[in-house]
């Protein structure tokens, strides 16, 4: 039996935190989130969000390897020009965080916030405790608060995503080690990172910036920056990047108990997400970058996915992936009892362009039309079938790029079971027979196409049904989605 989330006290001990409602109603509701990799490593706008360690790494090869030298080229040498002297040029004066929200919101989303600090150490809230905050210097705007304001003017939760547990020269063994063992990015056996690379890092203000510092304080920093957006902005969710590991346990446990209490006591109910297995499974909610799960899943389950094809921010030649893509693994995740976090990449000066817009609408344009059958539904007895070519995933999984086609079928039910939705994920043969393959055991009433109240010809042979396809006008060629009614 759960305690009431409304009315308890959880304790710094993975026994007590698991007595939290790990799988919040409205989290199951929502389907969609978006949230965005934007901050000072916006303005060089080259190779990824990991330039600024990157440019203090002089012979790399592979992942990040001409960073440093293109930082020589364009800027000047690190001596001369260091990662904190492009936080001037990060202006964000085209941030309005009233169309951001709105923005969000049209596009389907039901939760949303920034990079609430990534592994530059700059903080994208009103910080008391890290004077290398966005309200301070650079835009001079609360981003985190601003933009929080407005989501939940606009009903929608909010997520803030923390990953400074990797604060640049904090943990460049693990980097090194990291970058070894992994097959892509960063198969890199020549590792040259040195934490003497960042210059003047014994100033008082800027070892706070590079992570220059012994390790009790630095730990002490790291999770009062966490307690300070939990008390000061109440996210519905905290989601933590890879290396929350090597931040000791007991850290971990006051850092999960303090957002479990401080959120229930708000009437909130909370989420931790986390990666790999750098919390326990009956206390955070797993999210695994760019994939996804191969088959149906027992628990909820998180995926954070780019909506370019490249780096999380924004980079000068950035591409992006088609809305048919995008939408047709959005469906895949869902069936197999996922959520999607989608990462866009607004500029330095706070635009978000016309490309990531325009498949934000369609995104949003497809959802509304399909809507009984995205939100508030639950995964069906099986997820579905198909001949897609099933790839492997960035973290285990499978890919979150896989092309998939009108053979490829997936599975959703609504949540009182009179309904259950069929998604074809490309635009079927119009006015042919199509077989479905299911586990159907009740009495079909009706079938239809989400979207029009036409009923269509139908037939079961035991748990087969066929439809009579309608004409390609009333169908969606991104992904068709066929309603069935039982009695």
């Amino acid at each position: 039996m759960k305690t009431s989330d409304t009315h308890a006290k959880f304790e710094e001990t993975w026994e007590s935190l698991a007595k939290i409602e790990r799988e919040p109603e409205w989290f199951k509701d929502a389907k969609f989130g978006i949230y965005f990799h934007w901050g000072v490593y916006s303005v060089p706008a080259y190779g990824s969000e990991w330039y600024p360690r990157w440019m203090y790494a002089p012979g790399r090869k592979d992942w990040g390897g001409d960073i440093y030298e293109h930082h020589k080229k364009t800027f000047g040498p690190v001596s001369q020009f260091n990662y904190h002297d492009f936080i001037p040029m990060f202006t964000a004066e085209n941030f309005d965080a009233k169309e951001w929200a709105e923005l969000f919101k049209n596009s389907g989303a039901k939760f949303a916030g920034p990079v609430a600090q990534h592994h530059d150490g700059f903080a994208m809230w009103d910080s008391k405790l890290n004077p290398w905050n966005s309200k301070a210097m650079g835009p001079k705007k609360d981003i985190l608060g601003d933009l929080f304001v407005e989501l939940k003017r606009n009903n929608m939760k909010t997520i803030a995503t923390f990953h400074h547990e990797r604060l640049l020269q904090r943990y460049a063994q693990d980097t090194a080690k990291w970058a070894q063992n992994t097959p892509d990015p960063g198969d890199d056996s020549h590792f040259p990172y040195h934490p003497d690379y960042i210059t003047s890092t014994t100033d008082p203000k800027l070892r706070l910036l590079y992570g220059n510092m012994p390790e009790d304080e630095f730990l002490d920093y790291w999770l009062n920056q966490v307690n300070e957006v939990v008390d000061n902005y109440a996210p519905d969710i905290i989601w933590f990047d890879s290396w929350l590991d090597r931040i000791p346990e007991k850290y971990r446990q006051k850092m999960v108990a303090h957002h479990f209490n401080m959120a229930t006591s708000r009437g909130q109910h909370p989420i931790v997400a986390y990666k790999q297995e750098d919390l326990p499974a009956n206390v955070g909610m797993l999210d695994i970058e760019q994939g996804g799960k191969t088959d149906l899943s027992q628990d909820y389950w998180l995926t954070d996915i780019t909506l370019s094809n490249d780096s999380w921010c924004y980079i000068n030649g950035q591409t992006y992936k088609q809305p048919s893509l995008v939408i047709r693994n959005m469906i895949d995740v869902w069936s197999k009892r996922g959520i999607v976090l989608l990462n866009i990449s607004p500029m330095a000066n706070g635009t978000i362009n016309n490309e990531q817009r325009n498949i934000l609408s369609t995104l949003g344009k497809w959802i509304n039309k399909h809507k009984e059958a995205v939100y508030e539904t639950r995964a069906y007895s099986i997820y579905g079938y198909g001949d897609a070519n099933i790839e492997k995933g960035y973290f285990g999984g499978q890919s979150a790029t896989i092309s998939y086609s009108k053979n490829d079928i997936r599975f959703a039910v609504s949540k009182d079971k009179k309904y259950m939705y069929i998604y074809a994920l490309g635009l079927p043969t119009p006015n042919a027979p199509l077989e479905i393959r299911t586990d159907i055991e009740q009495n079909v009433k009706r079938v239809s196409v989400v979207g029009s109240d036409a009923e269509l010809k139908w037939s079961m042979a035991g748990k087969r049904l066929t439809i009579q396809t309608p004409e390609a006008t009333a169908m969606d060629e991104l992904a068709t989605v066929f309603r069935v009614e039982f009695d």
